[in-house]
């Protein structure tokens, strides 16, 4: 995700949704982050708390606690529905207050499946016209009138100053369908899709996002960065692409056939995809970089 960007990562539970957003957290190259626990479990702010006091990062040239850049909005399961609606704004609102100083802001969103649920119920109680899976009929319109407040922006104002606010939200649809109302009215709207496979889980390949179906349409916007300093890094990413798509036209013949009556070449695909699914996509426990 660039500056200024907005991305969606819907997953089933146990996926990885909110490692990944706290990895973000912990190790994003912005100036401020704002995360927003809405309607997970109070556990996980627990954990945000007891962990990231004890992340450092280097301002300036002096080492610094995580915490002095992380401003936390705490709603969970178990607090009043409208907190839970709340909570969302409040976040959006800070990272703007922020943006507008000129730092470079990332916020989290965990989950915003929660959030639409809280939309759901007030709804429910107002007696309004329920829409697709009972979610009130302008869910489509709250989601674009929140994510369309991410962007990088140039202030009003003296001193000239230069500020982003980056939205990550985390989607929980119910058993990882992602024809779910919230995943599709999301998928219209955020730039970045990174969608967390639960086969992928049960494997314990983490971080368990799908190379098939995840994209990113700001890929383009570093090219020229690394026609620069990586000329060979455009045309490799397109060929693992390519490999990993072949590997997955590959294995229906496998089940059928058998991997023996595969030509040469094919099983050299095989091999090689093999390769770049568990060392490259696939995080290492063992090794300082990745963990």
């Amino acid at each position: 995700c660039v500056q200024g960007g907005t991305t969606a990562i819907p997953g089933a539970f146990g996926c990885g949704k909110t490692v990944i957003s706290q990895s973000l957290s912990k190790y994003s190259n912005s100036d401020v982050i704002i995360y927003v626990g809405c309607g997970e479990r109070g556990n996980e702010m627990s954990e945000v708390l007891r962990d990231f006091p004890e992340l450092t990062m280097e301002v300036d040239g002096k080492v610094e606690s995580i915490m002095k850049r992380t401003a936390l909005v705490a709603n969970t399961s178990n607090m009043p529905v409208a907190a839970r609606e709340a909570s969302i704004y409040t976040g959006i609102t800070l990272s703007e207050y922020f943006r507008d100083m000129g730092y470079h802001v990332s916020m989290m969103a965990d989950s915003t499946s929660r959030w639409a649920e809280a939309l759901r119920e007030i709804s429910g109680r107002l007696a309004e016209m329920p829409a697709d899976s009972g979610y009130p009929a302008y869910l489509g319109a709250r989601l674009a009138s929140f994510y369309e407040r991410a962007g990088r922006v140039k202030c009003l104002g003296n001193p000239e100053r230069e500020g982003s606010v980056s939205i990550v939200g985390a989607v929980s649809p119910p058993g990882g369908d992602f024809s779910d109302p919230v995943t599709s009215a999301t998928l219209g709207i955020v730039q970045v899709f990174w969608g967390l496979d639960k086969k992928l889980a049960q494997r314990k390949h983490f971080p368990s996002v799908n190379w098939l179906i995840s994209y990113s349409k700001y890929t383009r916007a570093l090219d020229e960065y690394y026609d620069k300093h990586f000329t060979e890094f455009v045309p490799l990413r397109t060929k693992a692409k390519e490999i990993l798509q072949e590997e997955e036209d590959l294995a229906e013949i496998v089940q059928l056939v058998g991997k023996a009556s595969l030509a040469e070449t094919d099983k050299i695909t095989l091999e090689v995809a093999k390769l770049i699914k568990d060392d490259f996509l696939q995080q290492n426990s063992y090794t300082p970089y990745d963990r």
